[in-house]
């Protein structure tokens, strides 16, 4: 069986705007002509020109939060419990318990591209867009969102740019036994520049993070950052997206990546 692979990642990189500044990931690099002393460290007595070409290894440093780069958050970055309508609320959990056939589902794809940043999408427009693309969701089916946020990666309005998941949006989709999602945004929420402005005018806290809180209620896991979700079809391919095993922590890098076999990807409409 011929199979394709796509990258659904963005970089972990210096110097393009992928978070606010005071979150933003940095990475020191070492290169082959610089790291002869790490070495001798370890070899008393060892010149450069003992090693071949003089060259020694190539190595980084680098400098993160768990949620740089494309991660998938833990049910306990959104609140300290968690399932609140299902069974009762209980300890949330983090993103080494997280269970990984969550990790590795058919997907579907939500394409909001069209909607202006800012907008909080609705429970009526995923129902909207699951009758356009004709599709009725699965239990533990994979969902993510292709907003206008994913062409404006490397650029300076990305944390800004896109429509975010509303909590009736989120809750629409847990419902119907969806617990991983996914976004091209910088949050899965909103752009925080438009809540705040809401919540000037309203002073109402239950604006704040809303698609995120969610999680009180049902618990689930959600990618960020995705990247090439225009290169994807509304459905027939696989996502995975298994995170970094961090103890006790609220989420974990992966290389999120969609997995669909060529013959059945030709078939399907533009």
């Amino acid at each position: 069986m011929t199979r394709k692979i796509v990258d659904l990642s963005i970089y972990l990189e210096n110097d393009v705007v992928s978070d606010p500044p005071a979150f933003k990931p940095e990475i020191q690099y070492f290169s082959h002509e610089n790291t002869v002393e790490q070495i001798a460290s370890f070899f008393p007595g060892l010149k450069k020109e003992d090693l071949p070409d003089g060259e020694g290894w190539a190595v980084e440093k680098v400098s993160l939060s768990t949620h740089n780069g494309t991660h998938l958050d833990a049910p306990y970055h959104f609140h300290s419990t968690m399932d609140k309508t299902l069974d009762g609320s209980k300890p949330a959990i983090t993103i080494d318990q997280v269970p990984l056939d969550w990790c590795f589902q058919p997907g579907v794809k939500l394409d909001f591209r069209h909607m202006e940043d800012g907008y909080v999408v609705t429970a009526a427009d995923v129902a909207a867009e699951l009758r356009r693309i004709d599709h009725q969701l699965q239990p533990l089916e994979i969902v993510v969102v292709n907003t206008r946020a994913g062409s404006r990666y490397g650029h300076n309005d990305y944390v800004a740019a896109g429509c975010g998941m509303g909590y009736e949006a989120t809750m629409y989709l847990l419902e119907r036994g969806v617990r991983l999602t996914g976004t091209d945004a910088w949050s899965w929420d909103a752009p925080f520049v438009y809540t705040a402005e809401k919540y000037a005018a309203s002073q109402d806290a239950g604006l704040i993070w809303e698609g995120h809180k969610a999680g009180r209620d049902i618990g689930y896991c959600h990618l960020e950052k995705l990247n090439n979700l225009e290169a994807l079809p509304a459905t027939g391919f696989f996502i995975s997206c298994f995170p970094h095993k961090i103890r006790g922590a609220s989420a974990g890098w992966t290389r999120a990546v969609a997995i669909f076999d060529e013959r059945l990807f030709a078939a399907l409409p533009a």
